[in-house]
């Protein structure tokens, strides 16, 4: 049985659409904001990119190794491998054989790690601080509210999703409460965003949570102080035994009999 419950025009006007706003607004001052306060990358030393580049190169070698014709793939795979060897790509010469690695930097110390430390931890608090001030606001001025009803009908699965905050159990599943439409309107307007503001935007809520998801794992995965940094000496190695396992087959191998067996 279809329930007949008419909403009054004013929640529209004074609950709907102010909350709907706020929220639209408060992503468009934390974009800008969050563009003010963020400081531009520091430029790495050429030695510590090419350090890096020339890993990525054994890696592309081996991913795109059948497009190069044998006499080019055996030149480029030797001069990497005796470079790998000999640590011709390194920033710092390799240490001798036996001598013990040295302790791990401590990004406490470093400025260059306490200044993205610094910057990642006020992307967050821009993110976090307005969400935090918004759902306490909702909460306390527009809660118990029954704003719209979508134009679909929905399991009962989706009743405490959809008409948080309302003690309603008779209430047909299709009205929406206040708080769920902020919850709703929260990662829905993420695509208004994108047309606003572009691609690469400070106010998508699901880019930010990833974020700070990322962050924590980091924190307790890999990024406290006192973790050891990679050692490309042992990554030089690993790649080049890795070129030197490689199977290789050159695509034009057999090219002519494809070519007349399936045009001939």
């Amino acid at each position: 049985m279809q329930q007949d419950i008419s909403v009054d025009p004013a929640i529209r006007d004074w609950v709907l659409g102010p909350l709907t706003l706020i929220l639209l607004l408060s992503g468009l001052i934390r974009h800008y904001v969050t563009m003010l306060i963020n400081t531009p990358p520091k430029s790495e030393p050429m030695l510590v990119i090419r350090e890096q580049r020339a890993l990525a190169r054994g890696m592309v070698l081996r991913t795109n190794s059948g497009y190069l014709s044998p006499g080019a793939f055996v030149a480029l795979k030797t001069h990497l491998s005796a470079a790998y060897s000999s640590g011709f790509y390194l920033k710092a010469p390799p240490p001798p054989e036996g001598t013990p690695a040295p302790p791990p930097a401590n990004p406490l110390t470093d400025p260059g790690g306490m200044d993205g430390m610094m910057s990642m931890m006020k992307k967050q608090a821009v993110s976090f601080l307005p969400q935090t001030v918004l759902m306490y606001y909702i909460g306390y001025f527009y809660n118990g509210f029954v704003l719209t009803r979508l134009p679909f009908p929905l399991t009962l699965r989706f009743k405490s999703m959809l008409q948080r905050g309302i003690e309603a159990p008779d209430m047909d599943v299709t009205w929406v409460s206040s708080i769920s439409w902020y919850f709703a309107a929260l990662f829905g307007l993420n695509a208004v965003y994108t047309l606003l503001l572009g691609e690469e935007n400070a106010a998508d809520n699901a880019a930010s949570m990833a974020a700070m998801n990322q962050m924590g794992g980091a924190m307790m995965g890999g990024g406290m102080p006192g973790q050891p940094a990679q050692d490309f000496v042992k990554l030089f190695n690993v790649e080049r035994e890795s070129l030197e396992i490689i199977e290789y087959a050159w695509v034009c191998d057999g090219v002519e009999d494809r070519v007349l067996k399936r045009f001939g």
